[in-house]
């Protein structure tokens, strides 16, 4: 089966987004299926505002359009809202093909958190954008009841999953680390809440692996913390096997991939009970949720590592990808009784 899946998040950025869809493809093409990912570096491209660090696709619909034509997929996956997926969804309303799409990002509420749009606006445009779609992937059960209660339709579950022959306990050595150790890997965003982690008064060190456009006013505020940076994918193993907990002080992810990576590496998770911790984290087993995350952090170092990594030996790539490919609409499907394609002139 020829397989289109169109993203408006791609490499190099290194988000939960990318590496779904990177471990996606690799399941699929291993599984036979011939896939096409058409991502922001095969365009021109602009810096996204408020985000520079992150290039979008300029005028994307022309080369999308021929794209598509001469790949001829029987299935396309629109994965994000942006420019790459607008385009995407144009081409298939034009021509009166059927698609999937997914929801990765509580856009509505990062964008009400950066005081840029009030999230019954963005909720509003996203249905649009999502209204046509035959199934709206989500990654957690919460999130699914999340958007039906938002008046979304065909919200199907589409799980995550953690390479556990890569993200896997690791002995390091540990000596010049002052203990214990408090690690959080992600965007560095006010969305993502991570001063709820860098202000409380814990024991031992803590550590910031990733960039964004709060990187700088932290950093100044919180000298006492290390800011490693962005890294990328294959060197967060060791990083996470440095650690004693991870903290994850988000309150609006989905899921959070980074959850089940740190708990393949044994490493204990302290978050909120909210969704995305509640849907990935074994409380208690793999980690500690609560609504003091400072509570949560202590007590989370006092977790077995051997039980939290047998936690995330519940989560498969392989698994996932069935899902994903279950949840796949044949895109002509709908051309039997559809009008002939208008020929549009790319943009």
């Amino acid at each position: 089966m020829r397989i289109a899946i169109v993203s408006d998040a791609g490499e190099p950025q290194v988000n939960g987004v990318v590496n779904t869809l990177r471990a996606t493809q690799r399941c699929l093409q291993q599984l036979g299926h011939e896939v096409l990912l058409l991502a922001p570096r095969d365009f021109r491209t602009f810096a996204c505002p408020t985000y520079p660090e992150i290039r979008l696709a300029y005028k994307p619909y022309g080369k999308i359009a021929s794209t598509l034509d001469a790949f001829a997929p029987d299935c396309i996956h629109i994965s994000t809202e942006g420019p790459m997926g607008l385009a995407a969804r144009r081409y298939c309303m034009r021509r009166g093909l059927d698609f999937t799409t997914a929801y990765h990002t509580r856009f509505p509420e990062y964008l009400s958190a950066r005081s840029l749009l009030p999230r019954f606006v963005t909720y509003a445009l996203l249905r649009w954008f999502h209204g046509p779609s035959k199934a709206v992937m989500v990654p957690t059960p919460k999130m699914q009841e999340s958007l039906l209660q938002h008046g979304f339709e065909h919200a199907v579950l589409w799980g995550r999953g953690v390479d556990t022959e890569v993200f896997k306990p690791v002995p390091e050595d540990h000596a010049c680390i002052v203990r214990p150790l408090f690690l959080y890997v992600g965007r560095v965003a006010v969305e993502k809440n991570i001063e709820a982690f860098l202000r409380l008064d814990l024991p031992g060190t803590k550590w910031v692996i990733g960039d964004g456009p709060q990187r700088e006013e932290l950093e100044a505020r919180y000298p006492q913390v290390r800011f490693l940076g962005g890294k990328e994918h294959g060197e967060l193993p060791a990083y996470y096997n440095c650690a004693d907990v991870f903290v994850f002080p988000s309150r609006t992810d989905t899921f959070g991939l980074v959850l089940a990576e740190a708990m393949a590496c044994g490493v204990p998770v302290a978050a909120y009970p909210v969704e995305g911790p509640l849907d990935v984290v074994a409380n208690g087993l793999s980690g500690v949720l609560d609504a003091d995350l400072g509570l949560a952090c202590r007590a989370a170092l006092d977790m077995h590592r051997d039980d939290v990594r047998q936690h995330a030996l519940t989560y498969s790539w392989e698994a996932a990808t069935q899902q994903f490919l279950q949840h796949l609409h044949p895109a002509r499907q709908a051309q039997a009784t559809a009008r002939p394609a208008i020929p549009v002139l790319a943009d």
